[in-house]
């Protein structure tokens, strides 16, 4: 791989002098560019003081500060902070809360979690077992948890053409109910959902209503609602948290990504304040622990990129530059024969490829396609993130693109013709 030396605001420079358009921020991550100078300003300022303090004795300003922070602009209910080193640590704590709150409120029984197919949770092993995409889990499915999955809302593919969007939404929800029952309720703990889908399925969201029944459901039953924003969060679709457009307030959210930015290493759990109330009445200790939570460097660096995101009044830019995006994503593929679907919101957007697109028939996994479109647009000068298996963890095709919130018109229309150039040469060869 080519070594990366410098980075300038929306491009990667490596150790030849090349110069990459950040076309999908790395992976979701770089959300404020390469060289931020606020956040590299706060980060020296931080190391003159103090870099690392260990949680089981001291506290520090740059967490309690991030805390109240992302308590601030939370979903209403979400009360607490718990800060981690990534995003699959976000999962795996939130998992692991889920049990003990119903262990503290006397409800042992419960302990299973319902996802979705084709999700993404995480690489940890409880992560990838609530996970549902098959190729990450099938070599490693000995080791993990029993875990079951319901349909993803993944209108392009599943909605039935005499249905409305809400009609489908509501079928694919009381999926949920479904599986509770076939459970027994008083076994379910949590359900896990990403408001709009990354990696697996290419920035796919839920349909208007999905998410309010799946709430609906869950407060039914008893069960937890977990939000995963961990690519979707941190202002991605034009939302400091992107269920807010869908009007649902979850028990847990997990975040990370564009909470660091990049800059550092970092992501966090958040939950109900019914939730930390019950273990404080009870326990009063969360089982569970990792060295570098709450790490004042990596608070640091998003207690920065949380005021360049909303003192920047950063979140009207993504939605605004997030619908120039789509126009141009529109113009330039809406009528190719081998795009099926242009999707997502805000700067998270997904196209998927079809070897059809009147029938929608997936190219042969055995073609490698995505993996294809990677190399030819980083040959061209563009970082992208193309996934195969989008429909079952085998077929289908799609390009994840999630560029910084800082990209300009002019370079809207580079990643456009730099992705156009990618996918034209894998179709001639």
């Amino acid at each position: 791989m080519p070594v990366a030396t410098e980075g300038e605001g929306c491009y990667i420079v490596d150790a030849n002098g090349r110069r990459y358009l950040d076309g999908s921020g790395g992976a979701a991550v770089s959300c404020l560019g390469h060289s931020n100078p606020a956040v590299r300003a706060a980060l020296h300022a931080q190391i003159d003081h103090i870099a690392f303090a260990h949680t089981g004795f001291f506290t520090s300003a740059p967490a309690e500060r991030l805390a109240d922070r992302l308590i601030e602009n939370a979903p209403e209910g979400i009360d607490r902070v718990y800060l981690v080193s990534g995003g699959s640590e976000a999962v795996e704590a939130a998992i692991k809360l889920a049990r003990q709150y119903f262990l503290e409120i006397g409800q042992p029984n419960r302990h299973r979690v319902i996802a979705r197919r084709q999700s993404y949770h995480g690489n940890t092993l409880g992560a990838l077992a609530a996970g549902g995409n098959a190729w990450r889990r099938t070599q490693f499915a000995p080791l993990l948890a029993d875990t079951t999955h319901i349909s993803p809302c993944y209108e392009y593919r599943d909605r039935q053409n005499s249905e409305s969007q809400e009609a489908y939404g509501l079928r694919v929800a009381n999926e949920l109910e479904t599986e509770i029952l076939r459970l027994g309720p008083d076994t379910v703990m949590a359900f896990m959902a990403e408001p709009v889908v990354g990696a697996t399925a290419g920035a796919v969201p839920a349909v208007p209503g999905y998410l309010k029944r799946i709430r609906e459901i869950c407060n039914q039953y008893g069960v937890l609602l977990i939000l995963d924003e961990v690519m979707c969060g941190m202002g991605r679709t034009g939302h400091l948290f992107a269920c807010s457009e869908d009007g649902v307030a979850p028990d847990m959210i997990t975040i990370a990504k564009g909470l660091g930015a990049g800059y550092q290493p970092i992501g966090a759990l958040l939950t109900s304040a019914g939730i930390y109330g019950a273990i404080a009445a009870g326990t009063g200790f969360f089982q569970h622990g990792h060295t570098y939570m709450g790490h004042a460097m990596a608070a640091t660096a998003a207690n920065a990129v949380l005021g360049e995101i909303l003192d920047g009044d950063l979140l009207a830019r993504v939605r605004t530059q997030g619908d120039k995006l789509d126009v141009a994503l529109r113009a330039k593929f809406g009528q190719h024969e081998n795009v099926g679907d242009i999707r997502g919101r805000g700067l998270f957007r997904g196209i998927e490829l079809v070897a059809d697109r009147r029938t929608k028939a997936t190219f042969d996994p055995s073609q490698g396609f995505a993996a294809r479109i990677k190399k030819e647009a980083f040959a061209a000068g563009l970082i992208c993130y193309p996934m195969s298996g989008t429909i079952d963890g085998q077929r289908g095709d799609h390009v994840l693109l999630a560029p910084p919130f800082i990209i300009e018109d002019a370079q809207i229309d580079e990643l456009v013709s730099k992705l156009s150039t990618a996918i034209d040469r894998v179709l001639a060869a």
